[in-house]
């Protein structure tokens, strides 16, 4: 059977709705306790500060432990400190509930290997068959017992001061921080500090209800208002679980994804840290990245969009840099999945050794012009049938062979919803309104066709 429920990064809904629901979570549990959990018998499980995030860790540790399986409960922690740590906890699996940088009402469950990897669609597809079954055995004789680990935090702060060689190499630096009231509230702030930053803090007080309000990466306005009232070096902001970033220059200007992941290669490539001189980017990163990226020596290879897909590449590869132009960022020497406080830790430190501000290092490079239009269809099979359409394909070549060496065509089916997006980039913005339209304008008149709407 094909996934159903998981998505590239695990399950995700309104909590205690379906498949949000302690039910599902107990259930699931047990899927993995079958099926993954069956060599040290024993998992971790970590949350972010969201309110249902008691239930839903509840409800999975009595899944785990109903099938003889330990488990050692983490408490509030980023995902990137789970992913880094679970492989000296001597577990199975970890799990992690977050719903990242979605607001409180909705929840995650996140699956994590025993070596801090996604698990793959394999994986997931055998354990959604298992849930669906429900055929789980109980034994008198076999229970789990439950565990709390309260030490993780100061290891994962040791990865982060792993990065410096001197007391205080951030002193003279002054930031402010967005923690989007999630897992990074008290840690990155401390952390900063502790390294001799001047700190602004934001965002800093969950209460199970306000995580990602208003705040964090998908509400930059006040950290951007606070950078240049308390005339910061730069800002940065994270999501809920700390797997996302956005920064801006002390001017208050945010930075491309893209700008990011092209300042990660050419720094580590300064001081002979780019490994396979290689950075990772998906197809969706601007064409202007790979130009950038060039006239430093650096090859810049794509994968398909998500930050699962980025991992394996630089994996394969060898590369110690990736990342999604939405703000994941991996730098694979101290994390193993995008990791806002890693990531704002080695900017801080390039930007503080080249003696230079924030708005004269960036942006790198100019990025293309570039156009989103997504055709919405009736139903999945509809849009299925309208991406194989001979019409579409032939404008899409067409549009292809028209920015040829002066930008650069994307169609991609959405993996959430009937839609078809269509992406044009190019340095003339009448140009790319016109190659997109010749595309996009042929979905309108297909079989299912119900809307299209400009997103970028």
């Amino acid at each position: 059977m094909g996934n159903k429920l998981f998505g590239t990064d695990g399950v995700r809904g309104v909590a205690n709705v379906y498949p949000m629901t302690a039910e599902f979570a107990f259930k699931l549990a047990c899927a993995c306790a079958k099926s993954v959990a069956i060599h040290r018998q024993k998992v971790a499980i970590a949350k972010d500060t969201r309110i249902s995030g008691d239930m839903l860790e509840a409800a999975l540790t009595a899944g785990f432990t109903s099938q003889g399986v330990d488990v050692i409960l983490l408490g509030v922690i980023p995902t990137p400190a789970v992913t880094r740590l679970v492989d000296g906890l001597n577990v199975d699996m970890a799990v992690m509930i977050t719903a990242s940088h979605n607001p409180y009402y909705d929840n995650g469950i996140k699956l994590i290997s025993a070596t801090g990897d996604k698990f793959s669609d394999e994986v997931t597809e055998k354990l959604e068959a298992l849930v669906a079954e429900g055929d789980f055995a109980y034994d008198k004789d076999k229970i789990g017992k439950v565990t709390q680990d309260s030490h993780c935090l100061e290891r994962y702060k040791e990865t982060a001061f792993s990065i410096f060689s001197t007391k205080y190499p951030l002193q003279g630096l002054k930031v402010v921080l967005d923690c989007a009231n999630g897992c990074f509230s008290n840690i990155m702030p401390e952390v900063f500090r502790a390294l001799g930053a001047d700190v602004e803090v934001l965002s800093d007080k969950p209460n199970g209800y306000n995580i990602n309000q208003d705040c964090g990466s998908q509400h930059i306005e006040q950290m951007v208002q606070k950078v240049v009232a308390c005339q910061a070096d730069l800002g940065v902001a994270c999501d809920g679980d700390g797997d996302r970033i956005i920064i801006c220059d002390e001017k208050g200007k945010r930075l491309d994804g893209d700008q990011i992941i092209a300042f990660l290669g050419y720094y580590l490539k300064s001081i002979g840290n780019l490994k396979a001189n290689t950075v990772v980017a998906t197809i969706l990163s601007n064409p202007a990245l790979d130009r950038y990226l060039e006239s430093i020596q650096v090859q810049c290879v794509r994968t398909g969009v998500g930050e699962r897909n980025v991992i394996l590449e630089m994996k394969r590869l060898g590369a110690n840099v990736g990342g999604e132009e939405s703000g994941h960022m991996v730098v694979a020497d101290y994390c193993k999945t995008g990791d806002s406080m890693i990531t704002a830790l080695i900017v801080a430190k390039g930007l503080l050794q080249s003696g230079k501000k924030m708005s004269e290092i960036f942006p790198l490079f100019v990025p293309m012009l570039k156009k989103r239009v997504d055709s919405k269809f009736a139903t999945k099979e509809a849009m299925l049938k309208a991406f194989e359409d001979e019409d579409f394909q032939k404008a899409i070549a067409d549009g292809m062979q028209k920015v040829e060496g002066k930008g650069k065509v994307l169609v991609r089916k959405s993996g959430t919803e009937p839609k078809i997006q269509v992406w044009v980039w190019g340095e003339d913005s009448s140009f790319v309104e016109k190659v997109n339209c010749e595309i996009a304008s042929v979905l309108t008149q297909l079989d299912g066709f119900e809307s299209q709407k400009d997103v970028l």
